[in-house]
């Protein structure tokens, strides 16, 4: 049995209240990260503006992590073993557009039933992460490869295509990040590719064996008893 407390319902009414507000926020870092990375000519003006979209944006979810923590009523570092991966997150502020994930889950759901199955719910939030981790991985390996001496990634076309081969774990090798930190970004899209892959893969394979499974359930309810169909 897990020793994990429940989350107190403080807790819960906070989780509630920050969803939207969350969701947006991330999608802002994202907006603003976006311009800063591919408006190169972009006028210091603006590109001041999208900074402070920039950090506004994260220190919503630094106030968001330090709430959680304290009505939460673990130590800290009981709180960062529960909640591991928005520990992640919080310091990579680039995979928080996966929060809108979360929101699509919400509006898939009406009185607590959801209108897809489980099935089709994993294969569509897998598709959802893939585009939302592509697209920010993209926008961090152009920004550590532009400009870098002897880079193969010089536009963010190539950077879209390389991000594409690396999530799809294809990997042809024509363009590859130079610098130390594209390399690392390059770790994390590879195994963010085989979870997605193998969740994707994993629910497929489930999905039709259920199906093959009622077949053979209608097919065994037609059968008279005794024997087979034609049997007298």
């Amino acid at each position: 049995m897990s020793d994990s407390p429940p989350t107190p319902p403080r807790q819960e009414r906070w989780d509630r209240r920050m969803e939207t507000p969350l969701a947006v926020s991330s999608l802002v870092y994202l907006g603003a990260y976006a311009i800063r990375v591919l408006a190169h000519d972009l006028p210091d003006v603006w590109r001041d503006i999208c900074l402070a979209l920039t950090f506004a944006a994260w220190t919503v979810f630094v106030v968001d992590y330090g709430v959680r923590l304290r009505l939460s009523g673990l130590t800290p570092w009981r709180f960062v073993r529960r909640h591991f991966l928005d520990t992640v997150v919080l310091l990579l502020p680039l995979l928080r557009p996966l929060r809108v994930v979360r929101v699509y889950d919400k509006m898939q759901r009406r009185h607590d039933q959801p209108r897809l199955t489980l099935y089709a719910r994993v294969m569509a939030y897998a598709g959802l992460s893939t585009g939302l981790i592509g697209f920010a991985g993209s926008l961090a390996v152009y920004q550590a490869e532009y400009g870098a001496p002897g880079a193969t990634i010089r536009t963010f076309g190539d950077s879209v295509w390389w991000t594409c081969a690396t999530l799809a774990t294809v990997g042809y090798g024509d363009v590859t990040p130079v610098t130390p930190w594209g390399r690392v970004i390059a770790v994390g899209l590879m195994a963010c590719g085989l979870a997605l892959l193998g969740a994707v893969t994993g629910s497929f394979s489930s999905w039709l064996v259920q199906v093959f499974t009622r077949e053979d359930e209608r097919e065994d309810g037609k059968r008279p008893p005794g024997g087979s169909p034609g049997a007298s």
